[in-house]
């Protein structure tokens, strides 16, 4: 497969994946507005902290209102991570392939973006809002569903997976930000109604609200943290995203499991196989945000790496024949 196309097929999946969860992020605030004391809830700004996008936010607007951060999230088209910039470059990522994925899969994908421009250019009322999360989530569901069932299941297929898990495994990890950035109670309401509310909002963002009941059966920060960090079987989970992201990685290289060909299948399977042997006391021992800040740092480093192995230019090395054979 060309480098070209492996590159569109993996960054239009990793663009659908983040306007999704940029969603999810969007959708923690509403949710807890509606729960929580209007004082408590009201944080907007470190909604945009939770992204990584906070120095790009100062630089363009004043005042960390409701109104500004949401726009700044769903539509400024000076934010390259904004929902509608995802969609945008994910559906020129899918112009350029449309050769390689399904007919099916492109017009979902136009469709997906055309939802969000005309929601848009419509502007979001605050009577709206959760419907519009809704349906972004869904549309990306869709295109999920799509994708598994109408495209072939070799190389494009597991480079749609691995930016889309990978993705996927970066923004959970914010979603447990969220709780340090917005929702860090004080000590004396750990484990309060308050408290567990908070954590309950949360998996309901991550999708993972009852499933999780089905799990433990209870909340609890530790087990909320157990479960979205190191559950193998939670399609959410990191653990589960990057076993099945270091799955396509071997596939897409013609290596074996429980070893390396290249950097990047290196790098992520050691991140994996620390999740493998870990427990929740070794995450948390040092701070969850201490913990999801370098996780986070480096997930980066494995995007690099497939870059440069899958992605990146090479000059061709030619011999020239020497002045005795000419």
């Amino acid at each position: 497969m060309l480098s070209r196309v492996a590159s569109s097929i993996y960054w239009l999946n990793r663009y659908v994946e983040r306007a999704e969860n940029y969603a999810r992020f969007i959708e923690v605030n509403l949710n807890l507005s509606l729960d929580l004391p209007r004082e408590t809830a009201e944080q907007w700004g470190p909604l945009v902290a939770t992204t990584g996008d906070d120095k790009m936010f100062a630089s363009r607007y004043e005042e960390a209102t409701k109104e500004n951060v949401i726009y700044f999230l769903v539509a400024d088209p000076a934010n390259p991570s904004s929902i509608l910039s995802c969609l945008s470059a994910a559906r020129e990522n899918a112009r350029s392939v449309r050769e390689i994925i399904s007919t099916d899969m492109w017009e979902q994908i136009n469709h997906f973006y055309l939802m969000v421009k005309d929601a848009v250019a419509a502007g979001m009322s605050r009577h709206n809002l959760h419907t519009f999360m809704t349906n972004v989530k869904s549309a990306s569901h869709l295109l999920l569903g799509i994708t598994d069932a109408t495209m072939s299941h070799g190389e494009g297929w597991h480079f749609a997976r691995l930016g889309r898990l990978l993705e996927r495994a970066d923004k959970t990890s914010r979603i447990l930000d969220v709780k340090y950035f917005i929702l860090l109670p004080a000590p004396t309401e750990v484990d309060t109604p308050f408290d567990i509310l908070q954590w309950s909002d949360l998996l309901k963002s991550a999708s993972a609200l009852e499933m999780y009941y089905k799990r433990y059966g209870r909340i609890s920060a530790k087990d909320v943290a157990e479960f979205l960090i190191l559950d193998p079987t939670f399609p959410r989970a990191i653990r589960y995203c990057l076993i099945k992201a270091e799955e396509s990685l071997h596939a897409i290289s013609g290596s074996g499991s429980g070893s390396y060909e290249n950097l990047a299948e290196k790098r992520l399977g050691r991140l994996r196989s620390e999740l493998d042997f870990a427990d929740i006391t070794d995450c948390v021992e040092g701070g969850l945000h201490e913990f999801v800040d370098c996780f986070q740092a480096r997930l980066n480093l494995v995007g690099d790496a497939i870059c440069e192995t899958f992605f990146a230019p090479r000059p061709i090395h030619t011999t020239l024949p020497s002045a005795e054979a000419q």
